[in-house]
This record gives C-alpha cells, structure tokens and sequence, in this order.
C-alpha cells in the first residue's frame, strides 16, 4: 500500500524493506519483505516454462478456446455484492435493523463502528434499510437518517402510552 503525505518511506534501505499501514494501525509499521532479483524471476519462468513442455508463451493464443479453457471453470466470476443480491441478504442485516431501532437514528458511521465492517458494506446495509422503508433518506447536509419503522419495539424517547 502506497502511504502518502506521512514522512518514512525515504529511509527506507530497498529489498524488500517497506511501511506498510493496516486500516486499524495508528502509524505504519516497517516491515522486512520478501526480496526476490530479476535473475530469480528469469530462472523460475525458465522453470516453469520448462515443466509445461518448452511450449512458447503464445501456444495458447493458437488454440480455439474450448480446447484452452477447461469445462469445469466459470466463464465469468461475479463481484461479491452480486452473489448476495442473489440469495437472501446480508447477515449482518438483522443486527444493523436492531442497532438502529435502538438509537432512533442511523447512519453509516454509526453501521461501521458498532459492527466494525467497512464502509461499502455499512453504506449496503443502509441502502438497504432504505428500500425496504426502515430508514428515510439522508437529512440535510448530515448523512444522519430518521428510523421509519421500529417494527415491534418501542421509539426511543417515546414511553409507550
């Protein structure tokens, strides 16, 4: 991961030497890398290529493509948020519904430190919420939402008479 706008990475010795920032890390860490020269690179392709019978890198350009792709891979890998539009949701859904029935108001920040899950998926679970008439739309310039429907439990602030 490149770092920018922080100080540290022109001390930094070459060969693997690197900084590296985990999301949750306060500062990035330096860290010892795998280093591996070009003559490295050059003798395992020789290898590899060794090993599938000296064949050109092009070989598999010349063969019609039922012959190059085998019959049990997909032709096409679909994106993760397609998959779980196909089946019944997010299982975090349920929780994020409880968490904001709770407070009486949602948004995504909210989603994302309470279930500590990133902001695409906490931004889905609210998009979500909002089709399916639990939360309004953004108000204003905040991106707080007001709770539609509190199904079964009573609003906060409210005392039930």
């Amino acid at each position: 991961r490149v770092i920018l706008d922080q100080p540290g990475a022109e001390r930094l010795l070459g060969r693997g030497d690197m900084l590296y920032q985990a999301p949750d890390a306060p500062a990035p860490a330096r860290l010892q890398g795998v280093f591996v020269s070009d003559h490295e690179i050059q003798k395992l392709v020789e290898y590899w290529r060794n090993l599938a019978g000296g064949a050109s890198t092009y070989a598999v350009a010349g063969t019609p493509v039922e012959q190059s792709i085998p019959s049990n891979v997909p032709l096409k890998q679909t994106p993760l948020w397609e998959d779980m539009k196909k089946t019944e949701g997010d299982p975090l859904f349920d929780e994020a519904v409880g968490i904001i029935r709770k407070e009486g108001r949602a948004s995504v920040s909210m989603l994302q430190r309470r279930l500590r899950i990133g902001y695409t998926r906490a931004s889905r679970l609210v998009d979500e919420m909002e089709d399916k008439k639990i939360v309004g739309p953004p108000e204003g310039g905040t991106q707080m939402r007001q709770v539609l429907d509190y199904g079964p439990t009573v609003p906060p602030g409210d005392d039930g008479m």
